[in-house]
C-alpha cells in the first residue's frame, strides 16, 4: 500500500519517506505501537516505496520524499505477496515463528535481488519469534548485507530481546484517531457513516478493534449512553437514577454473560463521550472528539457537566468496569454506576 494510501501517521510517512529518497533508510527496523493501527500496511508501504518501477518524488519543506506508485507490476505483486524479493514471515499454527523460517530468510538476504532494489523481509508479530529465532537473527541485523532491509512488526517491542531491539531503530506507532478510524471502516470495509462513527469512538484509536465489533451493537450502546447522559443533566433523586440505571442492562436478557458484555459496551460508550466533554471543557481542540458527529448534543451537555464532573465520569466508568472484570453482577454495577452519574 503507498503511503498516500496509508491514514494516520503522517510524521511517520514523512519521516520514512525522506529516509527512501536520501538512500538513509536504516536497513533493521521495529514498527512498534498498538494493534490494529496499520504498521503492517506501513511495512508493506516501505517495501513497495524502495523496489517500485515507477516511483513518485516531489519536495517541501521538509525536503525531497518519495513514494510508489502503486500500480506498477512490482507494486502490485507486493501487494499480493508474489514479489521475489520481498518475503512476510507471520506465525505458524502454533502461534510462534520458529528458526527454520528465519534462518531461510537469512539465507536469502545472501543473495543480491533478483529484480528490485532492496531484498525486504517483513516478520509479522515479531514477539512471537522463539529465542532460537532471535537469537538466530542477531548478527543480520547488525550488519545485513547492502541490499537487504529487515522490518519487525509488532505490538509489543519490549517482548523482543534486548540484543534484538538494540540492532533496530524503533518507530513507535500511536493510536489513530477516531475520525481516522470511521475512514478505513467507510472506504475499506463498506460501512455507512452511521455505523462506522460509534464503532470508531469505542475502538480506542485501533481499525482492528473496530473490525472485530459488532457495529450495530456499538451504534445502539452509543445511542443508550447518550440518552442517559442527558437525562441525567439535571441532579435527581436517587430512585429516578436507579430507574435510569436499568436502561444499561435490560436489553442483555439472558446469560449474566450477555449481559456483561452489554453493559460492558455502554461503559465504552459512557467513556468515550466523558473523554468528549473533557475535551470541550478544557478548550482543547474540537477536531479531536471521538463523537464528532454530535457536537451539539455534547456542547449542550458541557453545560451541566463541568470538568469536576467529567473527571467524576471517567472514575466511575473506570471502577464500574474493573467491577465487571471481577464479575460482579451487571446489574449491581449498572445500578451503583446510575447513582454516580
Amino acid at each position: 500500500m503507498p503511503f498516500k494510501d496509508i491514514v494516520g501517521h503522517q510524521r511517520i510517512i514523512s519521516l520514512i519517506s525522506r529516509s527512501i529518497a536520501a538512500e538513509r533508510l536504516p536497513q533493521s527496523l521495529i514498527l512498534g505501537g498498538p494493534a490494529g493501527v496499520g504498521k503492517r500496511r506501513f511495512a508493506e508501504g516501505i517495501a513497495q516505496a524502495v523496489n517500485c518501477t515507477a516511483q513518485r518524488r516531489w519536495s517541501d519543506a521538509e525536503g525531497e520524499k518519495i513514494d510508489a506508485c502503486g500500480e506498477c507490476p512490482a507494486c502490485r505483486r507486493i501487494a499480493r505477496g508474489m514479489h521475489p524479493d520481498v518475503q512476510f514471515i507471520v506465525p505458524g499454527e502454533s502461534g510462534s515463528i520458529k528458526i527454520e523460517p528465519i534462518r531461510e530468510a537469512i539465507d536469502r538476504s545472501m543473495y543480491r535481488p533478483f529484480e528490485g532494489r532492496r531484498r525486504v523481509t517483513v516478520i509479522d508479530d515479531a514477539d512471537a519469534m522463539a529465542d532460537a529465532a532471535q537469537n538466530a537473527l542477531l548478527k543480520t541485523l547488525e550488519e545485513p548485507t547492502p541490499a537487504s532491509v529487515y522490518i519487525l512488526v509488532t505490538s509489543r517491542p519490549d517482548a523482543l530481546l534486548p540484543t534484538v531491539r538494540s540492532r533496530c531503530s524503533l518507530i513507535r506507532f500511536g493510536r489513530l484517531s477516531a475520525g481516522d478510524v470511521a475512514a478505513v471502516l467507510e472506504r475499506e470495509h463498506g460501512y455507512s457513516r452511521r455505523d462506522a462513527v460509534p464503532v470508531a469512538s469505542a475502538a480506542n484509536g485501533s481499525v482492528g478493534d473496530a473490525l472485530a465489533a459488532q457495529k450495530e451493537e456499538f451504534a445502539d450502546a452509543r445511542d443508550a449512553a447518550g440518552e442517559l447522559l442527558q437525562a441525567a443533566r439535571g441532579r435527581s433523586d436517587p430512585r429516578s437514577r436507579l430507574e435510569r440505571g436499568k436502561d444499561l442492562t435490560k436489553g442483555g436478557g439472558g446469560p449474566t454473560s450477555s449481559e456483561r458484555e452489554y453493559l460492558g459496551l455502554r461503559l465504552q460508550a459512557l467513556a468515550s463521550f466523558a473523554r468528549d466533554l473533557g475535551i470541550l471543557s478544557t478548550g482543547a481542540d474540537p477536531g479531536l472528539l471521538a463523537n464528532g458527529d454530535l457536537r451539539d448534543d455534547l456542547e449542550t451537555l458541557r453545560r451541566t457537566f463541568d470538568v469536576d464532573r467529567v473527571l467524576a465520569l471517567f472514575g466511575a466508568v473506570d471502577q464500574a468496569q474493573n467491577a465487571l472484570d471481577r464479575n460482579v453482577s451487571p446489574k449491581v454495577v449498572a445500578d451503583w454506576m446510575a447513582l454516580q452519574i
